[in-house]
């Protein structure tokens, strides 16, 4: 592994960003015991989703809290692949993580508004919720695993490409057990709509990924 030259206040802000979405995390753990614990088993155990899909679905503190987490960290993660793949091209570094922070949010809003309004358009509306309800959990839980990476990326392991793979390819094998789970959960609902499931998939769930990818040209 190559030793990385960065810039001495690059660490700070950092810092604070992980120490900020740690905050978060400690809050949905500390107000929601419960459900928090079932949700870290979630890889291992559908309990979390039995549980909690029909109750408050995806409007509620806990879903916010694991939001916001998910969000700084994948943001986090984001920047990391551009500093690490493309340095030349790299703008203020707090600049940069800001305005991926920005898209990010906007680019997930966007999804959440355009499944909803499907939803209402092909009248499935709660079938639509749990489906979304779903998908952000499992969003959620990958943050997790961003979390960790982005810790050893900002504290231990500086600079390593391998890490940085490590931490796609879990967040990724994650992404799949998600959507495979969704798949079998509503396999009537998607062969119901199949044309119109594989138009959305390319476009707002592969389609992001070859884009990130190509950018980080990795």
């Amino acid at each position: 592994m190559e030793p990385v030259l960065r810039q001495i206040g690059q660490t700070d802000w950092i810092t604070v960003i992980i120490f900020t979405s740690a905050v978060f995390l400690v809050l949905a753990k500390a107000l929601f015991y419960t459900r928090f614990m079932n949700f870290i088993i979630l890889p291992f155990n559908s309990k979390y989703v039995f549980l909690y899909n029909k109750k408050d679905k995806l409007l509620n503190w806990f879903n916010l809290f694991l939001g916001i987490f998910a969000l700084l960290n994948f943001s986090l993660f984001i920047y990391f692949g551009i500093d690490l793949y493309r340095p030349e091209g790299m703008i203020s570094s707090l600049l940069l993580y800001g305005i991926i922070l920005i898209f990010l949010f906007l680019f997930l809003l966007a999804k959440i508004l355009t499944q909803l309004g499907g939803g209402t358009i092909f009248n499935s509306h709660s079938v639509i919720s749990e489906i979304l309800f779903k998908k952000i959990t499992y969003l959620n839980y990958s943050g997790l695993v961003i979390f960790l990476m982005n810790l050893l990326l900002a504290f231990v392991f500086i600079g390593s490409k391998q890490i940085y793979f490590l931490g796609g390819t879990l967040a990724g094998i994650i992404f799949v057990i998600g959507w495979a789970t969704i798949i079998k959960t509503h396999l009537k609902f998607v062969a119901s709509y199949f044309f119109y499931f594989i138009l959305y998939l390319c476009a707002l769930e592969i389609a992001p990924l070859i884009i990130i990818l190509n950018t980080l040209n990795v």
